[in-house]
Formats: C-alpha cells, structure tokens, sequence
C-alpha cells in the first residue's frame, strides 16, 4: 500500500491501519496476501514518486495507490498532481506490478474549477492506464464526525473498517487474478 497518512494510520495502532485491516478482512476470507504499509504521513503524489525505488521493493507482485490527498489540501497544480501519479503508474507498470488506484477528491473550498481538474485525475489515469480505480478512498467516512479523529481529516479505527469494507469488493476483483481465483 503505496500512500500518505490515510494508509499510515496516522493516529492509530499499526494493526487499527489500513492496510492491516485490509489483510485480516482479506484473510477471515480465505484470502492470504502479506501486505506492506508504505504509507508515509504528510506525503504527495510527487513524496511517493520519488520514493519508489526504497518504498516498493523487488518481489513485490501488486500495489494499492492512495496518493493525492495532501496534494488536494495544499492546493498543489492538479497538473503535477496528474504528472507524479502517471510516472507512479508507468513505474510500477514497466516492472509487471498489478495496481488498482484509489481516488480523492479535491475539499470545496478551492473552486470549482480546482475540483473539476483535480477530480478528474484518477478516473482518467485508471482509464488510459488499464488499471482498476476506487473512486474515492474515504468514501462513507469523509466529513463524519463520528468516523474520523479530531482533526476531521484521519478515520478513527471504526472509520478504517468502513473504508476496508466498502473496498473489499474491488480490492477481491484486484487480486482475484494473482492468487489464481476469478472475481
């Protein structure tokens, strides 16, 4: 799980995190995969560029992207956005890694026209790169007080299973292929 504070699990126990949660649901399935949290908190999709080489090591056979939220927050150029997650995808591409992208989605307060291009960056990459697309990693939990920790911004534990529950569908559709079962 290549991403920024969301898969971190900033806030959070290393096992509340995404990408422990995710393995035990994909577990209690049958499903048995070691995932990796290379989350790295306060990242861009240009921080998760730039370290792919050390964040996602030889052997590795799939990976989930969850980048662009700070990108979003800070109010970078959907434009460098869109560039560092198309080299992301072309890097891990050329090295015959599965990916599925996980999308998100630009706060409102930036405009219209902001959003409009921010918004559009994951649905067209998914496209052109043939790979499958979570629209949007915080979906059912984003903007509940009740789901996500004092800032507003991070889910709490409960939060965190939503989102796990929410994705297993696409994430079992992602790595039916590579375990050898048909989604």
């Amino acid at each position: 799980m290549l991403g920024d504070s969301l898969s971190a699990g900033l806030g959070l126990s290393a096992n509340d995190a995404f990408p422990a949660r995710l393995q035990k649901a994909l577990k209690d399935k049958g499903i048995n995969v070691a995932m990796t949290n290379a989350g790295v908190s306060g990242d861009t999709a240009s921080g998760g560029r730039d370290r792919l080489d050390w964040s996602v090591p030889e052997g590795t056979e799939a990976v989930i992207v969850e980048l662009g939220a700070n990108d979003a927050l800070r109010g970078t150029d959907p434009a460098v956005t869109r560039a560092a997650l198309s080299d992301i995808l072309t890097w891990l591409k050329a090295r015959n890694i599965a990916v599925m992208l996980c999308g998100m989605l630009a706060p409102p307060n930036y405009g219209r026209d902001y959003a409009e291009r921010f918004n559009t960056i994951y649905p067209d990459l998914a496209k052109s790169f043939g790979v499958p697309l979570y629209p949007f990693f915080l979906d059912g939990v984003a903007a509940d007080a009740k789901l996500n920790q004092a800032d507003g911004i991070h889910p709490t534990s409960q939060g965190v299973d939503i989102i796990v529950q929410k994705m297993m569908p696409r994430v079992e559709a992602f790595l039916g292929p590579l375990i050898g079962q048909h989604p």
